[in-house]
């Protein structure tokens, strides 16, 4: 049986530089006209089915991108809107446990039994790693949906809790307090302390405060929040962004801190607050360093390594409170409790609603956006004292008691 010949159409013709060529021209994915060209007929066929193919697997690949073409495209758009290493968080954790289990299957392939056994793994790590993929899968699906390349979200019932609750970070005690400051006090953090404790900022406010922002001399000694610190590659970056809208805010601030600040500033020779040694706001490895100035001199169990006949030996050591480091005797173990910066700026909040500030006042002081955050803590601090609530149960029992 004979072959059927492929029928070649005619092409017109186009000379350049004095050569003639063979040109027709054809519909790209966005659909502008392209032409193609080509010094025979039969050449310029094939440009052409080529070309067809390229533009229709385009055309598929955007009606139906996998889960990784999607992922990716999702970052792009995401890199005009968030810091760099935001990016970068979103980018690995995604990469981790979205493109692993997912990456391969096709958008409208994706069920929600495929979507609970990639959270699978996250339920033995931290409740906060669980969430924050939880909320990156939706964001990849709901847009998807927005963008009509879904007919079914299959995120939708999936349960926004999992993963292992962190430790809750209780605020300091008065005696917690004291023993801290006593501790760092004529070391590099205890700045840093006094105003996470007596101003409540966020560690990328102290870190981004400038003078100008400090006013002592007012009637009312204030702090004005209007600049936030972030690193890229470990290099400070202050900006004028804010952590939201909220976060924009003046402090009154207590004499205690207007003291350690006016002292500070006799000495500074920087525009920030808190700086290195040449004026510049601090690094993350730099902040990091200040900090050990804590962790050292608490009690926490620390883990070290030998080697003993070639072989790494891990041991524990606790430290007693009181002692002092063996190799270093200026280093005291003063400190029988945790602290992190953040929990100076909860230790804050919480007094201000023990004093009984209202919470509305205690959001705006604290540049919380949503109350519900500020509620949250409040009715952890107000019902966490039955000795105080005593008097109000018995109160509104009295009655019934009489009766």
């Amino acid at each position: 049986m004979a072959k059927k010949k492929t029928m070649i159409p005619k092409y017109g013709t186009i000379t350049l530089k004095g050569i003639q060529y063979y040109r027709t021209r054809i519909k790209d994915a966005d659909g502008k006209e392209v032409s193609l060209y080509a010094t025979t007929c039969e050449e310029l066929y094939e440009k052409q089915l080529e070309a067809r193919q390229q533009v229709e697997e385009i055309i598929f690949r955007r009606q139906h991108p996998t889960v990784a073409e999607y992922c990716e495209k999702w970052l792009l758009m995401q890199s005009a809107k968030v810091y760099a290493s935001t990016l970068r968080g979103y980018t690995r954790d995604m990469q981790n446990y979205v493109i692993k289990p997912l990456g391969e299957m096709y958008m409208e392939e994706v069920t929600a039994d495929d979507i609970r056994l990639a959270l699978v793994p996250l339920s033995k790590k931290s409740e906060g790693l669980y969430n924050k993929v939880n909320m990156l899968l939706k964001c990849i699906f709901y847009a998807a949906e927005r963008n009509q390349i879904l007919e079914h979200n299959p995120c939708v019932g999936i349960s926004g809790k999992g993963g292992k609750p962190a430790k809750k970070r209780e605020a300091l005690t008065d005696q917690q307090v004291a023993v801290l400051l006593d501790t760092v006090k004529g070391l590099p953090p205890y700045l840093f302390i006094m105003l996470g404790l007596y101003s409540g900022l966020r560690r990328e406010e102290i870190l981004a405060l400038q003078w100008d922002c400090v006013f002592l001399d007012e009637n009312t000694p204030y702090l004005s929040v209007r600049r936030a610190w972030r690193t890229e590659h470990n290099r400070p970056v202050v900006s004028t962004v804010l952590k939201t809208p909220a976060a924009k805010r003046d402090i009154p601030i207590p004499k205690c801190l207007v003291d350690c600040l006016r002292e500070a500033k006799e000495n500074s020779i920087s525009d920030y607050v808190i700086a290195d040694s040449k004026g510049e706001p601090l690094a993350a490895s730099q902040f990091q360093r200040v900090w050990q100035y804590v962790v050292v001199r608490s009690t926490k169990p620390r883990n070290y390594y030998k080697y003993v006949n070639g072989e790494s030996i891990k041991y524990t050591v606790t430290p007693t409170l009181g002692m002092t480091q063996k190799n270093q005797p200026k280093i005291k173990y003063t400190l029988d409790f945790d602290v992190t910066p953040h929990q100076l700026r909860h230790t804050y909040i919480t007094n201000l609603l023990y004093a009984g500030v209202d919470p509305k006042t205690v959001q705006y002081l604290a540049g919380h956006e949503n109350s519900k955050t500020t509620m949250d803590i409040y009715a952890k601090v107000k019902y966490n004292k039955p000795e105080e609530l005593f008097g109000v149960v018995n109160g509104a029992f009295h009655q019934a008691i009489a009766e």
